[in-house]
């Protein structure tokens, strides 16, 4: 009986984990006025890579970057996914130097580059070589 207990238990711990997604507090920041404004873009940019100060959405993305780079955004919500391709694009067809500084720190030697270069064409984002 104890053991069908514990047995039961760790299922539903199961899946409670695989349930959890990232904080989607900041789901409805308006994504246009940061990619529309250089200074507010760049101050998010040196949050990511360590250069500067965090606002607290600021300091979301950063703790959870890495992880949802090495899991394919599996714990992010729709609205953080889709507004992830939305960025990419942007930085790729109009900021290539932030482009080049955030893969120099997150991915240089190119392993997330090759692992989303196929879902990035589908969505029709060209990723460029470093």
């Amino acid at each position: 009986m104890i053991m069908k207990c514990v047995i039961a238990l760790i299922c539903v711990l199961g899946m409670v984990i695989a349930d959890e997604k990232y904080t989607d507090k900041y789901d409805n920041i308006n994504l246009d006025e940061i990619l529309g404004n250089k200074r507010l873009l760049q101050a998010y940019v040196n949050c990511v890579l360590d250069k500067g100060k965090c606002s607290p959405e600021g300091k979301e993305l950063r703790d959870n970057v890495e992880e949802a780079l090495q899991t394919g955004c599996a714990k992010c919500t729709e609205a953080q996914d889709k507004g992830a391709s939305r960025v990419i694009e942007h930085l790729i067809k109009n900021e290539k130097e932030i482009w080049g500084e955030l893969t120099a720190k997150y991915d240089p030697e190119g392993k997330y580059r090759k692992k989303y270069e196929d879902l990035a064409k589908s969505k029709g984002i060209e990723i460029p070589e470093n």
